[in-house]
């Protein structure tokens, strides 16, 4: 079955339909990352777009439930240039193409995914249609233009927690992984709690709250919702701010929570928590054209003291497109 993709500005491609059929839009963004593309399916991050992947093959090792980052894929749509049919991995439990028909979520293979990331990069982040139901060029980009994106949208409502609850009490989910070794032990034990957080979920990744605990930390997960008070009532040693989807100058409510927590508890925050964070004291940001989305990136880190100047230091990042300038004050 045939599929296209129209993105707002009119550009168009054909390919062929996998995973569910129809109709979606959101907007479209590209990930570079050469393996992890059920990570990606499954980060709450990507909720309400349509994600490009930039590496060629994409489902050749299938999937498996051990990987996901949330207990569902955000993604509504998905964009490669070549589908692997027969995934082949001891642990793949089903192919790509299933997965993505299980949770209705259609797919087109067959794009020249490097032009449309070079197209992005160029004209920047927009929003497009994804369907398989042989509608004309023209309908598809009105459909494109008509619907909903990122910019002024709270899809952190739709990915939080509704409850508060202390995450891995009984440190069987933030073990290191390994292949088991001889004499079957294969987890590393993990080190004593130092630091007791609260972390509010605005679309967290399981595998940032495993690497919390791994490194000392006794996570309280709450709702994007909870109040300062409400946080500061669980006697925190610090805030943390998780990753989420959407537009952080959309999310009033926590902008307000993380002012009312300032100078209270020590912050810190990744990807959209950041963002919020920034946002509340900057009050000021704008919308990157990239339209990129990195779920890898390495760096080098060259000092000027002696004894660094041979070490590398390689970074995880995901970047979401916002930039913030601050305001020099006079007087």
């Amino acid at each position: 079955m045939r599929a296209q993709l129209a993105l707002e500005d009119g550009k168009y491609f054909e390919g062929e339909s996998f995973g569910a059929t129809g109709t979606r839009v959101g907007e479209i963004c590209f990930n570079t990352a050469m393996t992890g593309y059920q990570e990606v399916l499954t980060d709450p991050a990507y909720r309400g777009q349509i994600v490009a992947m930039t590496y060629p093959l994409i489902g050749n090792y299938g999937v498996n439930s051990l990987d996901q980052e949330s207990r569902s894929p955000h993604v509504r749509g998905f964009v490669i240039e070549e589908l692997s049919e027969t995934p082949s991995n001891w642990r793949s439990e089903m192919s790509l193409d299933e997965y993505l028909r299980n949770w209705d979520i259609p797919g087109v293979q067959g794009i020249d995914t490097r032009a449309l990331t070079r197209h992005l990069r160029t004209r920047g982040a927009m929003k497009a249609c994804l369907t398989t139901e042989g509608m004309s060029v023209d309908e598809a980009v009105r459909r494109a233009v008509e619907g909903e994106g990122v910019i002024g949208m709270d899809y952190v409502k739709e990915v939080s927690t509704p409850e508060i609850y202390q995450w891995d009490p009984d440190d069987k989910l933030s073990q290191p992984w390994s292949i088991v070794s001889g004499n079957g032990d294969s987890k590393s034990k993990l080190p004593p709690i130092r630091f007791r957080i609260v972390a509010y979920d605005y679309g967290i990744k399981q595998n940032i709250l495993r690497l919390l605990r791994q490194k000392g930390f006794g996570v309280t997960v709450v709702p994007a919702s909870t109040t300062a008070e409400e946080a500061l009532a669980q006697n925190p040693d610090g805030i943390f701010l998780s990753n989420g989807p959407g537009d952080p100058s959309a999310l009033p409510y926590a902008h307000k929570t993380v002012g009312d927590l300032m100078g209270k508890k020590p912050i810190f925050g990744i990807c959209l928590g950041h963002q919020i964070d920034l946002q509340t004291q900057v009050r000021s940001s704008r919308c990157e054209p990239a339209g990129q989305r990195f779920t890898k990136r390495q760096s080098c880190d060259h000092c000027a003291e002696p004894r660094f100047r041979r070490r590398s230091r390689i970074t995880s990042g995901n970047y979401r497109g916002h930039a913030y300038q601050l305001k020099r004050q006079h007087g």
